[in-house]
């Protein structure tokens, strides 16, 4: 498709369900708006089975200043609008025929989220969908379990910027703590001081569940283990484990460092390096919240399966692109 032309979106979804049983075989797209990070997946969905054909994250800090004024500011909506004119044209190329937007944590608490969102079906085409914590959980789970079946008690834990997902068989917990939200409310110094690291542990109220093992998606956990290999390396990363005491021994090795020597280490991508703190710290309370000593990682999460959901959109047609196409900012 050539930048002249244009999807027009059908209108915005919000809430609404889809059945794997109405899936059929295509390339679709789906973009994360999180917190912390905007994310592209493009990938072939085969009825109620995802294969990834290409994956990509940039730190744009969306939630920046949400949680303490309840607005998506400006700066950081354009970094997103910028990452979105590339992801656009990404797109293009594989050829997805859908092309799903969701709107997580940080977008469900600003005044003028939803406004963002309908911007973005206009300037950009792409559907978009606010998820509700629930929703948000049980896509996570969708995901994590494509390709593989999860235990009745294994725990999926999806630490974001601005929530946490707590995701067992039959059971979904959505609570807004996440690595963002706690920085800015708790950790104000640099290095964090011992008094701001157990304030925000403070904050941390898990509910009571009784998990026997736990696997852990998103940036977060996944920094966790590329800290502990050294480098991310994707193959390496899915399905690895590491105990409780290996995140205890990571959280005091970052929450001792400032951020400029953070941003160093290898494996941390240092645009995550203001909130790295505070991600591995939910990671350490929940283990030892529910006595679990060790936590496996999944490359697959959120995305894949809002990928599925992707691949139930009703068909997009062609037409003018109106005002604001492929604009950035």
């Amino acid at each position: 498709m050539s930048p002249a032309s244009y999807l027009t979106a059908p209108p915005r979804v919000a809430g609404a369900q889809y059945s794997a049983a109405t899936l059929r075989s295509m390339r679709v797209g789906v973009i994360d708006l999180g917190t912390n990070s905007t994310r592209l997946l493009v990938a072939d969905v085969h009825g109620g089975r995802v294969d990834e054909v290409a994956r990509e994250l940039t730190i744009t800090r969306l939630g920046e200043g949400v949680d303490e004024r309840r607005k998506l500011l400006p700066l950081p909506m354009a970094r997103v609008r910028n990452v979105l004119a590339e992801f656009r044209r990404e797109l293009e190329e594989p050829g997805a025929e859908r092309v799903l937007t969701i709107g997580t944590s940080s977008v469900r608490d600003a005044e003028n989220g939803e406004a963002f969102l309908g911007e973005i079906e206009w300037s950009y085409g792409f559907v978009t969908r606010l998820l509700s914590g629930d929703e948000e959980a049980q896509l996570t789970y969708r995901g994590v379990s494509d390709g593989r079946v999860l235990d009745a008690r294994t725990l999926v834990l999806d630490v974001g910027g601005g929530s946490t997902e707590l995701i067992l068989d039959g059971e979904r917990t959505s609570l807004d703590i996440g690595s963002v939200r706690l920085t800015e409310r708790f950790l104000h110094s640099d290095p964090p001081t011992g008094n701001e690291l157990g304030a925000a542990t403070g904050a941390v109220a898990l509910p009571a569940l009784h998990p026997t093992s736990a696997i852990g998606v998103a940036g977060t956990v996944t920094t966790l283990a590329a800290l502990e290999l050294g480098a991310y390396d994707r193959e390496r990363v899915h399905g690895y484990r590491i105990t409780r005491e290996t995140v205890d021994r990571q959280l005091g090795r970052l929450a001792s460092l400032p951020l400029a020597q953070r941003r160093e280490l290898p494996g941390l991508d240092p645009e995550r390096a203001p909130v790295i703190v505070a991600g591995a710290l939910i990671v350490r309370d929940v283990l030892r919240r529910y006595g679990l000593d060790r936590i496996e990682f999944s490359v697959r999460d959120l995305l894949d399966g809002a990928a599925l959901e992707a691949a139930a959109l009703p068909a997009v047609a062609e037409a003018a692109a109106p005002p604001g196409a492929y604009t950035c900012c």
